[in-house]
């Protein structure tokens, strides 16, 4: 018997709705299936796997596609259009209904194509930026943005690609509020940075040892210890290294990866709470709510909030480093005088010198998503040849953060996730916003910083799995926004308390 035989009594449910949920668990356990592909293609798969991998991968796709797409699902939807539905029975055909009639006039074939070059163009992007050859990603690259303008065509053949892309993301977020809070973001950070490079103090790099490299095993230690801190449960995830660090999986195996450099130490830390955010969000989905959108994450922007508020709203804190810098030391006794003060300090010092996005401090960060997004939108819409991406996102680079790349692997090619989506960045920074709006909301109710202080962090968890995870896809994402912090998106939270701890930081 499956999670979902389990929790849904059948008895007086509506034939085409029992129906429905069949339907659902099929596609929700092939979409797993697929995830653990994935997952063992970025981790542990031999780089000779690819051909055989993508072949899986486009094949579970296409049975996919098919169950959704089978016209006994628009009959089952038909028939409950006229039918009284409680309110979770309603949600659920709502978002079968909305994935529906975005597939049924893509077909199988499109579909089966666009997977099996995403896996491809997955190994291609690792070797290209090994090799820091962005030439050797083009090619890849460029079909796959075809093939997504096809797939978007075929979906709404009068809408612009771009943004019938975004709404796979980011659904019931329009894409004017992500610009208008992009807008309010620009306004309030460039000042602020320019703000600490003119006048904020020096503040100290205790972390960052020229002359001192950290072993990965250590390191590897030490995201492990931090994990188990915050309350990552063994037995439903593991953690692993990845060239690029990611979350995979569902309420019952949620597994997180992180990467390792070898001059800065806080860069795997703060990666690892980060995916221990995402692991949160899945594994507070309802488990007897498994096999159908009511045990699915709402979005994209939705899941950033969780990884985003457990890295900066807990991991960057000054009560954290109280707890954990003992830890540290005792992994790196070269660390022993270093003070709570210069480690929080160091923890959150911003580099606007900084190339990388996910070592990006918590200001710069969104002029690196801005960057994307500009290029994103571009690349989708035909105003921007592959050709012309290095030498684009370089000046843009130079215009946004002062600092020009030397390399494609530090440029256009740090990230992996054009090999398998578009319009989707905006995920991070709504993320960020709305992390620090619940970051706002929480402390109404828990002495965050004090559970923080005491290693308490159970209270923090279950109150976000109170007020977000254990909705699954019950509301739209701005519903569920409303429902969770008492109002909608806003990016004035984030603003305040960037200003307010930066402001403080530098003594601006």
């Amino acid at each position: 018997m499956t999670p979902a035989d389990e929790s849904h009594d059948t008895e007086g449910t509506p034939e085409p709705y029992q129906h429905l949920l069949e339907r659902a668990e099929k596609l929700t356990n092939l979409e797993m299936a697929s995830m653990a592909l994935g997952w063992d293609q970025r981790v542990m798969m031999p780089e000779g796997g690819t051909p055989a991998r993508a072949g899986q991968l486009s094949t579970i796709s296409g049975v996919s596609h098919d169950l959704l797409v089978d016209d006994e699902v628009g009959e089952w939807l038909a028939e409950l259009e006229s039918v009284d539905l409680t309110d979770e029975q309603a949600a659920v055909v709502r978002e079968l209904r909305r994935e529906h009639e975005r597939s049924t006039e893509v077909s199988s074939e499109l579909v089966e194509r666009l997977t099996a070059h995403q896996a491809e163009a997955q190994q291609v992007w690792q070797e290209a930026k090994a090799e820091d050859d962005f030439a050797q990603f083009a090619p890849a690259l460029e079909q796959l943005r075809d093939l997504h303008r096809e797939r978007a065509a075929a979906i709404d053949p009068d809408a612009n690609p771009y943004r019938v892309l975004y709404e796979d993301s980011q659904p019931y977020l329009p894409l004017e509020t992500v610009e208008s809070i992009f807008d309010d973001l620009r306004d309030g950070l460039v000042p602020l940075i320019e703000a600490i490079e003119e006048n904020g103090r020096e503040l100290p790099s205790v972390f960052r040892d020229p002359e001192y490299t950290y072993d990965e095993d250590d390191q590897m230690a030490l995201s492990e210890a931090v994990v188990d801190l915050l309350g990552y449960p063994e037995e439903h995830g593991r953690l692993d290294t990845a060239p690029h660090p990611f979350m995979s999986g569902n309420q019952f195996d949620a597994r997180i990866t992180t990467r390792f450099n070898e001059s800065d130490p806080i860069d795997a830390l703060t990666a690892t709470i980060h995916e221990f955010g995402h692991a949160s969000y899945q594994l507070g989905l309802p488990k007897d709510e498994y096999g159908n959108p009511l045990g699915q994450s709402r979005s994209s922007g939705v899941h950033e909030s969780q990884s985003r508020f457990w890295e900066n709203h807990v991991g960057r804190t000054k009560p954290f480093w109280e707890l954990f810098l003992p830890r540290m030391k005792a992994q790196f006794p070269h660390l022993e005088d270093v003070t709570v003060d210069e480690a929080y300090a160091a923890v959150n010092r911003i580099y606007p010198e900084n190339l990388i996005r996910v070592e990006a401090d918590e200001l710069t960060y969104h002029l690196h998503i801005i960057l994307r997004c500009e290029i994103d939108r571009a690349f989708v819409e035909g105003d921007l040849a592959v050709s012309e991406i290095p030498a684009v996102w370089n000046d843009k680079m130079e215009e946004y953060l002062g600092v020009r790349p030397e390399t494609d692997a530090e440029g256009c090619l740090q990230d992996t996730h054009w090999s398998a989506s578009f319009a989707a960045f905006q995920g991070y920074t709504v993320g960020s916003v709305l992390a620090a709006q619940l970051d706002a909301t929480i402390r109404d109710d828990l002495d965050v910083d004090g559970l923080v202080r005491e290693g308490e962090f159970e209270p923090i968890w279950e109150w976000l799995t109170d007020h977000v995870h254990r909705y699954g896809q019950r509301y739209p994402t701005e519903e569920l926004i409303e429902v969770a912090t008492g109002e909608p998106l806003t990016a004035d939270y984030f603003l305040e308390y960037v200003e307010e701890k930066y402001g403080e930081l530098y003594d601006l």
